[in-house]
């Protein structure tokens, strides 16, 4: 037995060490973004204020026949103090992202849906919010690194108020 528990432990070794380099092939196509955000929220007084704060997504590009095409789950926090009060927002989208590839830059457009938490003077309402957007990935001088500029239009309807409010953002993206 004990000759029988050593070979099947070193089969297991020599399958995990060769499966190494396959599950490396296993990494979908896509990119990770994180960065900056600067923009204007309107609450639901329709007050507008100017926002701080990060943006973060990830993009999956799964369609091989459709290689423009890819999904894409995006985050961003919003910030927002002052002698009036403080707002805060966190909002989370899911949708299709268009691009192509022309030399060292990517544009692209996304049209995404999901919701955002938004907190203002203590009164907290989750509306549901569509996400119009675009912009450019610019490829850095060292490996599966961009540069993105990126701008959004978000829209949204809570308690018979519309929400238009715009964001930009900047940041560093990694391809894989």
């Amino acid at each position: 037995m004990p000759k029988t528990a050593a070979a099947v432990l070193a089969l297991l070794v020599c399958l995990t060490l060769f499966s190494i380099p396959v599950s490396a092939q296993l990494l979908p196509r896509g990119n990770v973004y994180g960065g900056y955000s600067y923009g204007q929220l309107t609450d639901v007084t329709n007050k507008q204020s100017y926002t701080k704060g990060w943006t973060a997504s990830a993009e999956d590009l799964p369609f091989v026949r459709f290689s423009h095409l890819g999904i894409v789950l995006e985050t961003n926090g919003a910030y927002r103090s002052g002698v009036t009060g403080s707002s805060t927002m966190y909002s989370a989208f899911l949708g299709p992202r268009l691009s192509t590839n022309l030399g060292r830059w990517r544009p692209f457009v996304h049209a995404m849906a999901g919701i955002r938490h938004i907190k203002s003077n203590d009164f907290v309402y989750n509306p549901i919010t569509i996400d119009f957007g675009g912009g450019v990935d610019y490829k850095l001088w060292f490996k599966n690194f961009s540069w993105r500029v990126q701008g959004d239009y978000m829209h949204a309807h809570y308690a018979s108020a519309y929400q238009n409010d715009y964001r930009a953002s900047t940041g560093i993206v990694w391809r894989f």
